[in-house]
């Protein structure tokens, strides 16, 4: 397989982020209007708020990508990750998270959650493989989700 290489936002590839998760949320759910709003404007929602938006390419092509939206410093939520119908099964979403969390390292988090549906199977067996363990979900702002997981970066601190 080519090589995956993650590469960060720049606002000329917002167009990509805004393709790639409407294509995921029109094959599994909706698009809600709070996902319409963020992927219309992903410089607001998520950079300018201290967020990161990063991508996933092969051979210059972006093939997925994956947020960081700042909730507070040292809590993230790890949102918005869609892999390009043409490319799943090929271990994308694996690299993206392996990115992801070294990232998340490097920012010193403690915490990354993420909301999910249970009917993703294959999404979340690729949390619990790194690490995401279920809590309690309380109120989502997205109707979709019926499953909040959580991974403690420094357990013992």
């Amino acid at each position: 397989m080519d090589l995956v290489s993650i590469i960060p936002f720049v606002p000329e590839l917002a167009i990509h982020f805004e393709r790639l998760n409407k294509a995921w949320l029109e094959q599994y759910f909706e698009v809600e209007p709070v996902d319409a709003e963020m992927l219309s404007n992903p410089q607001r929602y998520f950079i300018d708020k201290g967020g990161h938006i990063f991508f996933a390419t092969i051979n210059g092509e972006i093939v997925g990508t994956f947020a960081l939206l700042k909730i507070d410093t040292i809590t993230f939520e790890l949102s918005k990750m869609a892999v390009d119908p043409r490319f799943q099964g090929k271990k994308i979403g694996n690299e993206m998270m392996a990115y992801c969390i070294r990232k998340a390292y490097e920012l010193k988090l403690k915490k990354i959650i993420l909301y999910s549906n249970t009917r993703l199977q294959p999404a979340i067996h690729l949390y619990k493989k790194y690490g995401f363990v279920e809590i309690e979900n309380e109120t989502s702002i997205y109707k979709r989700s019926d499953i909040k997981m959580q991974l403690i970066l420094h357990p013992d601190e």
